[in-house]
């Protein structure tokens, strides 16, 4: 089975790449694409098996770029938007994907486009009403975009030591660098996993995999450090039972 992927996220478009890979060592990826216009000269030219296509793209839409595909190429659309669905299914897609896409959603993906089956229009209606509910709920951040002068940096959120608060915005801290995102940390809380991500401060979040140490003083204050940043992070008396056993 031979494959493209067209995302003009090109961080994102490389994860795919790097997922599928894995979860299907036999496919072959025969391109990745960045624009719909590219997209669609490829899949014209190309005839590949396999299509996961970003909707929304530079020049052509995904959707409009699906119409040069082959009779015999199975369309999957890729997007961070559900409002497309319906449209989706209407160019006869064998699946539609959320951003962020989980494992386990790409998994499913990956068995379904494995098997080949054909699909009936009544069972395509049933998929995408599931779809649609299963949209509802909300999958943690994976990626973050942040300026850096007059360009925008994609960063995987597991890149990132700490979030700390500043004003409307919110500054980044990973391994090397300290990047400024354009969304309050009270919002960008909401949609961390909190599993891994720890607020510690009214200003401040870490990533529970960085922490190296929790520093207990005589008056009962908290102090971290990381694994990979030098600074030390304080935790206010609000969190600090979560380092009790630490």
């Amino acid at each position: 089975m031979r494959t493209l992927i067209a995302d003009d996220e090109q961080n994102l478009a490389a994860d795919l790449q790097r997922r599928l890979t894995k979860l299907w060592p036999e496919l072959e990826i025969i391109s990745v694409i960045h624009d719909g216009v590219a997209a669609q000269q490829a899949l014209s030219t190309l005839s590949p098996d396999i299509a996961f296509l970003d909707i929304r793209m530079p020049g052509m839409s995904g959707l409009d770029a699906a119409r040069s595909a082959q009779a015999n190429c199975r369309l999957v659309f890729v997007t961070a938007f559900d409002d497309h669905a319906v449209e989706a299914f209407e160019q006869a897609a064998v699946d539609y994907l959320l951003k962020p896409v989980s494992e386990e959603r790409l998994a499913k993906c990956v068995e379904r486009l494995k098997q080949r089956s054909e699909v009936k229009p009544d069972q395509m209606l049933v998929r995408l009403q599931q779809l649609l509910t299963t949209s509802n709920k909300p999958q943690p951040l994976r990626w973050l975009r942040a300026q850096v002068g007059q360009s925008v940096r994609m960063l995987a959120v597991e890149e990132v030591c700490y979030f700390q608060s500043a004003d409307k915005y919110t500054a980044v801290y990973t391994r090397d660098a300290e990047l400024l995102l354009r969304t309050p940390l009270k919002e960008l809380i909401t949609q961390l996993d909190t599993d891994q991500y720890w607020q510690v401060h009214r200003s401040t979040v870490v990533n529970v995999n960085q922490i190296v140490t929790a520093k207990h003083d005589l008056l009962g204050r908290v102090t971290l450090t990381l694994r990979e940043r030098p600074e030390s992070i304080s935790v206010s008396r609000t969190y600090a039972h979560l380092f009790k056993q630490m």
